[in-house]
């Protein structure tokens, strides 16, 4: 992992502080909004949600999901237990081979908030994988924040300094992607959270 957990930082591996971090950005309204335009899940489908903290998506997407949310931090995943029960399936862990081994394919991958954490070579590795497991018709879709030209200096700074280490402009993002989609289409926004902000979305077809 690509990503700085010193300071206040520390706090937000914690669920409560994390959700509560998310909710003063106003980080709810975004889900609601990027379940409904990027991730446009159906009741039936399988969701696979990759780092997926506590699981605050789920709330978003429709009733009927078969939804799989696998995050490393132990306290994520037992608040997302909590929240959801049977709802979902949650996983401590990596999203590996290994692990995601007897799931089958996914009509929808989720790494909302994955990428700017992680180093060139595992980031390119986590998209591949997303790859593998995704159905012919599915999609996979990111969410991380990004630099881009003419970017306001609040914005800038809280991008600078966000957790993950690994932020990178729109095209990096897109560049990994496209070694392993025929299809990649970037989707840049602001004016999405509470503070300026800008972020990438990804789209990726296979």
């Amino acid at each position: 992992m690509s990503q700085r957990d010193t300071g206040l930082r520390r706090f937000l591996r914690r669920p409560g502080g994390y959700q509560g971090f998310q909710d003063l950005l106003g980080a709810q309204r975004f889900q609601r909004r990027f379940a409904r335009e990027w991730v446009q899940a159906e009741p039936g489908m399988r969701v696979l949600d990759i780092g997926c903290g506590p699981a605050s998506l789920l709330a978003h997407l429709p009733t009927g999901v078969e939804y799989h949310g696998f995050d490393e931090n132990p306290a994520y995943i037992a608040a997302a237990r909590d929240r959801h029960g049977e709802r979902g399936r949650f996983w401590q862990a990596r999203v590996e081979r290994q692990s995601i081994a007897d799931l089958g394919r996914f009509d929808r991958v989720i790494a909302l908030g994955v990428l700017h954490h992680l180093a060139d070579p595992d980031a390119a590795a986590l998209i591949a994988l997303a790859a593998s497991v995704l159905a012919p018709t599915g999609r996979f879709v990111t969410y991380d924040p990004t630099f881009v030209p003419g970017q306001g200096f609040i914005s800038r700074t809280l991008v600078k300094n966000d957790r993950g280490t690994a932020v990178r402009t729109p095209d990096s993002y897109a560049a990994l992607a496209r070694a392993a989609f025929a299809t990649v289409t970037i989707s840049t926004i602001s004016g999405h959270l509470r503070v300026p902000y800008h972020a990438c979305l990804l789209t990726c077809l296979p």
